[in-house]
């Protein structure tokens, strides 16, 4: 399988699997934020987990806005980091780096051949 393919499945596991529980949450109690925050903050752990995922959403956008040259439509994955989480944006992040640099790398044999 490749790396391109890998990344995509990965994406697609990691937008589906946090929303299949985000999807519950709205089904039980509907759209109650206080409610989310407080579950989201109800414990230590709980909170390790926001913290460590947040902190990794800024890691995440600050290194995309760092190699945005290298990779068209860099602004897709940190939509998707802000929208859906980590789960979703660096997978998706790595996936369109991976399929641009395929791209390159078929033009400069192409290119070389001729």
């Amino acid at each position: 399988m490749k790396r391109t393919h890998v990344y995509l499945l990965l994406f697609l596991l990691g937008t589906v699997v946090p929303y299949w529980e985000f999807g519950g949450f709205i089904l039980t109690h509907g759209f109650n934020v206080s409610l989310m925050a407080e579950e989201m903050f109800a414990s230590r752990m709980s909170r390790f987990f926001v913290y460590d995922v947040a902190i990794s959403a800024v890691v995440l956008c600050v290194y995309i806005m760092q190699h945005k040259r290298d990779t068209r439509y860099y602004a897709l994955p940190i939509l998707a980091t802000l929208t859906i989480g980590v789960s979703a944006g660096l997978p998706l992040f790595l996936y369109l780096r991976e399929r641009q640099r395929e791209t390159e790398f078929e033009h400069t044999r192409a290119d070389g051949s001729s």
